[in-house]
């Protein structure tokens, strides 16, 4: 089962290896990490709806880490169970069954933050 421990290490593991890359100095590498970091902003999109955006083209493409990023950040947003489950719904009609075992553990990964969040 994926402890809450397990996200924060994610988190703590993200935070500490973008420092480490970005503190190398490539200019195309922070130019890159600059525009992910303000696509998310709100603008005529909220930042909520981008992030669910995210989430379910990380679903699509099938990329744990990503897919982490996005739960984490949706919760952030407000993102109530509902919607995630729409939004799972929405990942596997793009990228059909072959998203199901992503689906799974990002399920795992939302029980996990609600825990958090409840305390319990």
């Amino acid at each position: 089962m994926l402890k809450i421990k397990k996200i924060d290490d994610f988190k703590d593991f993200r935070e500490e290896m973008d420092e480490k890359i970005l503190n190398e100095g490539n200019l195309m590498i922070k130019r890159f990490y600059n525009i992910d970091k303000h696509s998310y902003k709100a603008g005529a999109l909220s930042t909520k709806t981008k992030e669910m955006l995210g989430l379910v083209a990380s679903m699509a493409l099938r990329c744990d880490d990503c897919i982490n990023y996005h739960l984490i950040r949706c919760k952030q947003e407000g993102v109530r169970r509902k919607e995630f489950f729409e939004i799972f719904n929405i990942a596997l009609l793009i990228g059909g069954s072959i998203v199901i075992p992503h689906l799974r553990k990002a399920v795992k990964v939302l029980d996990e933050l609600e825990v958090d969040e409840d305390g319990q």
